[in-house]
């Protein structure tokens, strides 16, 4: 089989990846996160997961499979992205509290001139959250590096989240099941 690469510096996708025992290296590439305005929001984590794969295939030479993503998160139709600071991510899990909202990863694997894309979608119901609790978590755990400013597998995730609908794993930052399936039907090709 070819050598897996993972285009993802996400402690949380290589931790998804090293439980469903896929062996696999981190090869990471500057790229644009921007995306053009005219695409569905279904559309924008696939667009900047392809710019991630193809910064990465660009770099490396030999047969490789890469695989990359990107997880954003989604309330009343506009996306929030990573909290700038202390401030923004207040604001956003304050704006989440007792509301539903879609976290939704894309997934690009490219294998020599094919490419695989897709979006899983997953919707996640928070309890109302107080004060205390939010300002609680992001001094605890900074999640300054997290889309919609939380992490599912942390505290906010374990006393805040009042269901899910979907991949859990998904909300973690990579639908690895439904990947999985992926790379065992590129192994075929």
């Amino acid at each position: 089989m070819d050598r897996i690469i993972l285009a993802s510096q996400s402690e949380r996708r290589k931790q998804l990846l090293e439980w469903a025992e896929i062996d696999f290296e981190i090869v990471v590439s500057a790229t644009d996160e921007s995306f053009p305005s005219h695409i569905s929001i279904e559309q924008v984590p696939v667009h900047i997961a392809r710019n991630k794969a193809l910064a990465v295939k660009d770099k490396l030479a030999g047969k490789h499979i890469i695989l990359a993503a990107d997880t954003i998160v989604v309330l009343n139709e506009r996306i929030i992205g990573k909290p700038k600071d202390k401030t923004d991510a207040i604001n956003i899990l304050s704006a989440l509290s007792g509301k539903k909202h879609l976290v939704i990863t894309g997934v690009v694997i490219l294998k020599d001139k094919k490419e695989i894309a897709f979006a899983d979608t997953t919707e996640v119901w928070f309890h109302e959250l107080d004060n205390n609790q939010i300002e609680f978590y992001v001094e605890k755990y900074k999640p300054y590096d997290k889309a919609g400013a939380y992490a599912i597998q942390e505290w906010i995730g374990v006393v805040g989240i009042k269901s899910i609908k979907g991949d859990f794993y998904n909300v973690m930052g990579l639908p690895v099941s439904r990947v999985v399936q992926n790379l065992k039907g590129l192994n075929d090709i």
